[in-house]
């Protein structure tokens, strides 16, 4: 059987220095100086400023070990790096066995002959990926383009150089995230021996999956260190597959096929169970002096996923939805970024966090964005185990890449290494070449574009998209057709198709293809047009805001909660962020009393783009079947477009999502002289039900109330009333009066929604005199509220950090609403002191009263 040491004990330096200082591994050079109080905290004020020294020097890790008598016995030794940052030169024992090149990439190295019975030495040199980069920009003669490299912020001006590293693109700052080029050993080192027979891969390839069968393939490979005859038995839910051949020395691939009779198939969220197999690889191998044996395990779920593009009858464009089981998915959440600057901080409970915040908040897709990494095998299996899909971009993003051999090499050993080890998670449903490159240079379209081609020179423009073609035309959809053929690639996030002409770009108003939609935001566009820019899958758009109070107060005093700081200009890193949150404040919003104001009318502000959107696209299904919004999470605290904030807690927006991504959602818009109520569905079957419509005063009075019989429909967005808006009015002012509609299921399932004729600036507001009720039950807090008015977007702060079962949501006058807390690692649920504000308490109003309890 196979042996295993882990080496996490080390110790690291500057190369300039003597002293060794401890370390954490997986950890990187920052983390290990900041344990060791050599840095200030990074993320606190303008730190982050002061510390780009750290990636111009040369750092050395170290460890000694021994390994046991029987570890040394077996056949062979290896060496296993799952995860080096980034240019890296291992000794062993003073032999020089390997220089990595890729921070993506897994290293194995057989060391067999270089260890000693007593105490060995493992010495890693961690060479600054600024100093080995810059030869590579002045032998390349010109520049490329890399939009979101903040070189100046890292002293080296113009001279951007992230596209040379297999690095993770966000370490070299982004318009959310913070400049640190980190080196480390950022995950595990394991030492393996072995003897006769090893598993290096076992891949259960699912050719056909239906509700009936499902016709597999065991695909193990095996390195052999003596010939014989190897026996292979694959098991699985009390079943066994079996192979007997002869091998020779080396290294084999064998295939075992597998039928599994009226399978389990595994659903998205909201669909179904996320059912899952484990497949348990025993492996003996037989010659005339000795047998061997070793195992290998798989847990995967069994389903068929495609990418459906199947031109429209009336030949107006292309679908672009994602069929699970022979079902269309409406794709519903957001685009994932790393959960920290800093990955091996990620704990697998930040994972679980996440993962569970998108099933709680009805998501059922997440985008793994190519500026980042390629997530830790924990992650993926979370998503496995909730049935959350993940669209997987390979790491390249915003920029243009080099083209040499080497290059283009290393990227193909970085695909080959990524594909293997995510491909049996059933939750892969899409590999992504880039984010938004195609769209950037839109090499086809002279007028297209950022701008970037037409600062080169035709020649060096054509070489520039050449290189590109070469990685995300070639070799990757190469890598994937070879290794995972059962999930689709896309080259790029936007792109229409590859028809290589101008029609292969995308844009806002494209009907086939992917969108990504920054008309609102970028162009100061109203909200309004996500009704109107939509396309047929929605992979990414977006809107800013503040994270809370608690979290601004983690990297800023008192004396700097004013927008236009040092500290919040640091901790705000698109260039006209902060301008345009205010910029758009002023469209849609009151002006708030103080600070604290403006943080929650930022949220607010977010959270209404956001649902205008998601709603826009999920009412017209099945035109658009995906809506991604820009961005899941942070990695640091900061403003940003993210729904959760660097320390998980829920911003409004994750709130709107959670009711916006419903499986059954009603929804509002005016068209024409009408206001629409749509009932959208993600739903598999029909259910009778009954729809309430209501007419409401701000001060509690019904003036209209109607009541009809409306089926739920299947899979898709029905428009089930429509009500005259100048019969509704009746002679009111717009601001004084909002519609309520219910619709609830003959088994009790209900869908709600409120409609307001104005924006939140013109609403005529009352004072809504909350009373609030709070309970303990178990240990659990309750909380229940009712007002006299309408209380618009009710905030409920606990004083520890949790999430609620709903909050800032509008309360309906007379109508008692009770809300349950939950803690974010979800232990105890006491929320502790209990804080309820509404819209009034932040808004410059008269005659307003606090509703803080």
């Amino acid at each position: 059987m196979n042996q295993t040491m882990l080496l996490n004990s080390w110790r690291f330096k500057s190369v300039k220095d003597n002293d060794w200082l401890p370390t954490t591994v997986p950890g990187c050079v920052h983390t290990d100086l900041l344990h060791n109080d050599r840095i200030p905290n990074p993320f606190y004020a303008t730190n982050e400023h002061d510390l780009q020294w750290i990636d111009k020097l040369d750092w050395e890790y170290e460890t000694h070990f021994t390994p046991s008598a029987e570890f040394l016995q077996e056949e062979r030794q290896e060496l296993h790096f799952k995860g080096l940052d980034t240019y890296a030169d291992v000794f062993v024992n003073e032999q020089l066995v390997l220089s990595a090149d890729n921070m993506f990439r897994t290293w194995k190295i057989d060391v067999t002959g270089l260890l000693h019975k007593e105490e060995n030495h493992i010495r890693i040199l961690f060479r600054s990926p600024i100093q080995e980069d810059l030869p590579k920009l002045h032998a390349l003669g010109y520049a490329l383009p890399a939009t979101n490299d903040q070189s100046e912020l890292g002293g080296l001006g113009e001279q951007k150089l992230s596209i040379f590293t297999r690095k993770a693109p966000y370490h070299y700052g982004w318009d959310w995230g913070p400049r640190f080029v980190t080196s480390g050993i950022w995950r595990e080192v394991e030492l393996i021996s072995w003897s006769g027979v090893i598993v290096r891969d076992l891949f259960i390839d699912q050719l056909s999956v239906t509700a009936q069968s499902a016709q597999l393939s065991a695909k193990i490979t095996v390195s052999v260190e003596q010939s014989g005859s190897l026996q292979l038995q694959i098991q699985s839910d009390n079943k066994s597959w079996e192979l007997v051949t002869d091998v020779e020395v080396g290294e084999h691939v064998l295939t075992v096929p597998i039928a599994i009779d009226q399978p389990k198939l595994w659903w998205s969220n909201g669909l179904g169970e996320p059912n899952r197999y484990q497949f348990k690889a025993l492996v003996i191998l037989q010659n005339e002096q000795k047998q061997y044996s070793t195992i290998a395990n798989v847990t995967t779920g069994l389903r068929t996923v495609k990418l459906v593009r199947d031109r429209d009858a009336n030949g107006s464009g292309a679908t672009f939805h994602f069929e699970l089981n022979g079902v269309a998915v409406f794709a519903k959440g957001a685009n994932h970024i790393p959960n920290d600057s800093f990955i091996s901080e990620v704990s697998e409970d930040r994972y679980r966090a996440e993962v569970l915040s998108a099933v709680e908040a009805n998501m059922n897709m997440l985008r793994i964005w190519g500026g980042g990494v390629y997530e830790a095998d924990v992650f993926y299996d979370l998503c496995d185990e909730y049935g959350i899909m993940v669209w997987q971009d390979f790491m390249f993003a915003c920029s243009m890449y080099p083209g040499d051999e080497a290059f283009l090499q290393n990227v193909r050993a970085e695909a080959i290494d990524n594909v293997k080890r995510l491909r049996n998670h059933p939750s892969i449903v899409l590999w992504c070449g880039n984010n938004e490159i195609d769209s950037a240079w839109a090499h086809y379209d002279e007028h297209g574009g950022w701008g970037w081609k037409k600062e080169y020179e035709p020649a060096i423009r054509e070489k520039i998209w050449a290189d590109y073609e070469k990685i995300f035309h070639e070799i990757l959809p190469d890598v994937v057709g070879e290794l995972h053929a059962t999930i689709d690639y896309w080259p790029s996030s936007p792109i229409v198709s590859v028809s290589h002409d101008q029609a292969q770009h995308a844009h806002p108003l494209t009907n086939e293809g992917d969108v990504h939609y920054w008309g609102v935001w970028h162009n100061v566009e109203p909200f309004e047009n996500y009704q109107i820019k939509l396309g047929r899958f929605m992979s990414e758009y977006g809107f800013q805001s503040f994270p809370e109070y608690r979290t601004i107060r983690s990297f800023a005093e008192e004396s700097d909660l004013a927008i236009d700081t040092k500290v919040m200009k640091a901790h705000q890193k698109n260039g006209d962020g902060n301008r345009l949150i205010k910029e758009y404040m002023d469209i849609y919003m009151s002006q708030p009393t103080d600070f604290k104001g403006f943080l929650y009318l930022s949220q607010v502000l977010q959270a209404d783009a956001m649902q205008m959107a998601i709603e826009a696209h999920r009412r017209k299904m099945p035109y658009c079947m995906g809506s991604l919004y820009w961005q899941m999470n942070d990695c640091w605290p900061v403003a940003s477009w993210a729904g959760i904030d660097y320390y998980g807690r829920w911003k409004a927006l994750n709130y709107y999502a959670r009711r916006s991504f419903a499986n059954v959602l009603l929804s509002a818009q005016v068209e024409g002289e009408e206001l629409a109520i749509y009932l959208v569905s993600d739903k598999l079957h029909s259910e009778g039900g009954t729809l309430q419509v209501q007419l409401h005063h701000m001060s509690g009075e019904i003036l209209y109330e109607e009541k009809s019989q409306v089926a739920l429909p299947v899979n898709t967005s029905e428009v089930v009333k429509r009500l005259t808006i100048s019969q509704l009015l009746n002679g009111y002012k717009e601001g004084e009066l909002f519609v309520s509609a219910t619709w609830t299921s003959i088994s009790g399932e209900a869908a709600q929604m409120i409609y307001y004729f104005v924006k939140n600036q013109k609403l005529l507001l009352q004072q809504p005199f909350i009373e609030v009720v709070e309970t303990v039950e178990s240990g659990a807090t309750i909380v229940t509220l009712q007002s006299k008015a309408l209380a618009k977007q009710v905030v409920l702060t606990s004083e520890v950090d949790g999430i609620w079962s709903d909050n800032y949501f509008d309360l309906i006058p007379g109508k008692p609403y009770s809300v349950t807390f939950t803690t974010l690692n979800r232990g105890s649920h006491y929320a502790g002191k209990v804080e309820v504000n509404s819209m009034v308490d932040f808004i410059v109003q008269d005659a307003t009263v606090s509703t803080k309890v």
